[in-house]
């Protein structure tokens, strides 16, 4: 049973356990635990600015990596777990990716770990790493790191990964409005081997494709969690 009361939900011989992470300030978030009988690693990601840990696209994240061998932990800011569409502090969001990184090593002490998360939860998560790294976690994984807001570009909110010292995965469509590929690449590439930049064909900040582009969102993601579960399992 989830918290609640709710039946648990079975996905393939997989079980979705709810989880409580309590935060140092004797609050709680949610956490949703997905992991395959033959996980060999586990990833904790939080959600981006308007979606929490429920929306279907972190779900098939989620469902997609665990049919890869990844265990997965995803989990909400407490902004979202209270109904608010205004993003926690910096500080207080930092203090759920914790929380949440140290969950998922507890649940699943011998997997190797990862971090990181969409967009506004991937940036979060990094933030944290820089100022104080993540016990036990071995690499960030961004599903579309959000460089700057759609009609500002810029790079200022990649200047905290210079002090991340990990290796980096970036997942980003070439038709993301928050990641100007001029201003992206060079990032990249300041950042050195720590940096690993994989680009998707016409995707957006949402993965999304047009038609016209003749391909399919499945696909596109297809690819990307091909990607992120290869780099994690390397």
């Amino acid at each position: 049973m989830l918290a609640g009361g709710t039946p648990a939900v079975h996905i393939d011989r997989m079980t979705l356990q709810q989880i409580a992470i309590s935060l140092d300030s004797d609050a709680t978030i949610s956490g949703l635990w997905l992991a395959p009988p033959n996980a060999k690693a586990a990833y904790v990601f939080a959600h981006g600015a308007g979606a929490g840990m429920a929306h279907k696209s972190m779900a098939a994240i989620a469902e997609g990596l665990a049919e890869r061998g990844v265990a997965t932990l995803r989990y909400n800011f407490l902004y979202m777990e209270r109904g608010s569409k205004r993003p926690d502090a910096p500080a207080l969001a930092h203090g759920a990716v914790r929380a949440a990184a140290a969950k998922a090593s507890d649940l699943a002490p011998k997997l190797p770990l990862f971090a990181g998360g969409k967009s506004f939860g991937g940036r979060m998560t990094s933030q944290a790493q820089a100022l104080d790294p993540l016990p036990n976690v071995r690499g960030l994984v961004f599903f579309a790191f959000p460089l700057h807001p759609a009609g500002k570009p810029g790079d200022e909110r990649a200047k905290h990964l210079d002090d991340v010292a990990i290796p980096m995965l970036f997942l980003q469509g070439t038709n993301d409005a928050l990641a100007a590929l001029d201003l992206l690449q060079p990032v990249a590439k300041k950042l050195g081997k720590r940096a690993t930049l994989a680009l998707f064909e016409h995707a957006d900040h949402s993965f999304h494709v047009l038609a016209k582009s003749g391909r399919k969102d499945a696909e596109v993601l297809a690819e990307i969690l091909d990607t992120a579960a290869r780099w994690m399992l390397t």
